[in-house]
């Protein structure tokens, strides 16, 4: 009861740390700008940006203009190759963290500092708080699907990984987190083991040898609880042998992976035989995820943008199991924290918290998308809901005015603070003339042909799609990998129903009048998107930061590579 208590004050205690911070987002904004510009004014980036020690708002836009990652890229690398004087920060840079490349086609390194740890532990005690208002938990564990990539050093002797890697390894993270989340089942050793195959396989073993004390399921992103679960489908005998004789199967190879999980497994048939009972009962395995666990109060993860095509599957290993989108962020930096945990993924929110970056917003809509000029940049408190922004950070490690590329709309206010919609990624367009297709409209043409599918009892498992140009006149090209067989007019369907359902004005003009070519549906084998997992899994990514490249551009030629190989058949649209 005590125990009950003191996590309830810990919860109040942080809700009105949020609700005080965001009563004057404006001031706030003003001070951490003030904040990050005296920390970080003998940074040569900003010496030269003409500012003087200057720090209010106004003089920060006129003196330092909007950049990408292109544009810091030389500071960035001088900063990895051992550059000692302050380049973009005051303070030394001690780490770099290493970006998926699965939305550019190539792996970006962002600075890591101490700072991004504050603001990563604050974001993940509001969200924390929040949910457990919510959702209360028990004393018992987490099922984590998560997993840490090989660190390396850069030239200049910088610790290198991937951004939750750079968490994992870090002893403020696990310090910090002790308040807020439930050990997780799994040991380290299996967390940093060497094979994401077999590092996933010891997740699941824990998860069933715990599984009276799992309280909730989490992962970076949906994808990967989608993909762990997926795997469950084809191992769960072995994992019962496994746990009926009290011995690992020789699938992990891992010394230090095998050391760890041979002082969980004990014999114990009558686990194994509980668990084998429970799968062979499951129709088509819906509700898994709870019969697995019965005490599970709901799962986590990114949900929204390019993890919303997973969610159907999800909610189908999941059951009754409520949904919960995790917080707004990116290698780059956070955000905003997910305050309304009751919304299904689809409606998630995140509001932003105001004191971990100084953030300006792009209005975009149709009478400003086509001018010549891009529309000046607005402030947190200056956006209006129902509009669409680009969103700009400047952080505490280095960043400054940066777009993130991301598209979000405001839904709404938590107080003075903006509550945002992730959309879509700006540059992820499909367009050969003067049509403009994002990720999201390619999702919502996608998810129309999967009605088709779904009617023969069938569900697409991934896609991905690029703009071919070596015709004339240029097409769009999906690539869609499917559960079954469907038939040859169900698929001559599902073509014809993508290319109608680019609904953009542009798009369909230039379709009549032959400007753009018959879409191509191109249906590749089973488990070619599980090779583009495996050629990122090559490069360092690691699985739970693994995003499906949706629009595969000439950078991309590997991944261009693998789906032009792998084509089972191939349709062209007669729709129009």
């Amino acid at each position: 009861m005590l125990e009950k208590k003191m996590e309830g004050n810990y919860t109040d205690k942080v809700i009105e740390e949020f609700e005080a911070l965001t009563k004057d987002a404006e001031m706030v904004q003003r001070e951490t700008l003030k904040k990050i510009l005296e920390e970080n004014g003998s940074a040569e980036y900003l010496l030269n940006s003409g500012l003087n020690g200057r720090t209010d708002p106004e003089s920060f836009k006129s003196c330092v203009p909007l950049v990408t990652h292109k544009d810091l890229e030389a500071y960035i690398y001088r900063i990895a190759d051992g550059d000692p004087s302050p380049i973009l920060t005051g303070k030394p840079i001690p780490d770099m963290s290493l970006s998926s490349g699965t939305t550019q086609g190539r792996r970006k390194l962002v600075p890591f500092n101490d700072e991004l740890m504050e603001n990563t532990l604050q974001i993940y005690r509001t969200s924390f708080a929040f949910r457990n208002r919510e959702f209360p938990l028990e004393k018992g564990k987490s099922l984590h699907f998560v997993y840490s990539s090989k660190p390396w050093k850069t030239k200049g002797g910088l610790g290198a990984g991937t951004a939750t890697t750079n968490l994992f390894r870090n002893s403020k993270y696990k310090n910090g987190m002790k308040a807020i989340q439930f050990q997780c089942c799994s040991p380290d050793e299996v967390i940093f083991g060497p094979d994401f195959h077999q590092s996933l396989y010891c997740h699941l073993l824990c998860g069933l040898l715990f599984r009276e004390e799992i309280q909730f399921v989490f992962s970076t992103f949906a994808h990967s609880i989608v993909l762990a679960f997926r795997t469950f489908e084809q191992v769960w005998e072995e994992l019962c042998n496994d746990i009926r004789d009290g011995e690992l199967s020789s699938r992990v190879t891992a010394p230090s992976v095998r050391m760890a999980m041979s002082k969980l497994l004990k014999p114990n048939p009558e686990l194994a035989d509980l668990i084998y009972k429970k799968c062979s009962g499951l129709s088509n395995w819906y509700g898994l995820i709870p019969e697995l666990f019965p005490n599970a109060k709901y799962i986590y993860g990114i949900m929204t943008g390019s993890m919303e095509p997973y969610l159907k599957k999800l909610r189908h290993y999941a059951g009754e199991l409520p949904l919960m989108s995790a917080d707004y962020g990116s290698s780059e930096g956070w955000v905003a924290a997910n305050v309304n945990p009751k919304l299904p993924p689809e409606l998630a929110t995140f509001a932003v918290l105001p004191n971990i970056g100084y953030f300006e917003f792009i209005p975009l809509n149709n009478n400003t998308e086509c001018l010549y000029m891009e529309p000046k940049p607005v402030g947190l408190t200056e956006v209006k809901i129902g509009e669409d922004y680009e969103i700009i950070v400047t952080t505490f490690a280095g960043l400054y005015r940066y777009r993130l590329g991301d598209v979000v709309r405001v839904m709404g206010f938590h107080n003075t603070t903006p509550e945002l919609k992730f959309v879509c990624r700006r540059n992820l367009i499909l367009s050969i003339n003067i049509d403009k297709n994002t990720e999201k409209d390619l999702q919502l043409s996608v998810e129309e042909a999967g009605k088709l599918l779904a009617e023969e009892k069938l569900e697409i498992v991934d896609f991905s799609s690029l703009v071919d140009v070596s015709t004339d006149p240029g097409h769009y090209v999906i690539f869609l990998e499917i559960s079954g067989e469907p038939s040859e007019e169900v698929l001559r369907e599902c073509c014809n129903c993508l290319d109608r359902s680019f609904v953009d004005a542009g798009y369909v003009g230039s379709r009549k009048v032959k400007a753009i070519g018959p879409l191509e549906l191109r249906v590749v084998w089973r488990g070619t998107f599980q090779k583009i997992l495996e050629h990122y899994l090559g490069l360092g990514t690691v699985v739970s930061q693994f995003k499906t490249p949706r629009c595969v551009g000439p950078m991309n030629s590997k991944v261009q590579q693998i789906l032009c190989n792998n084509v089972a058949k191939t349709y062209f649209s007669t729709a129009f």
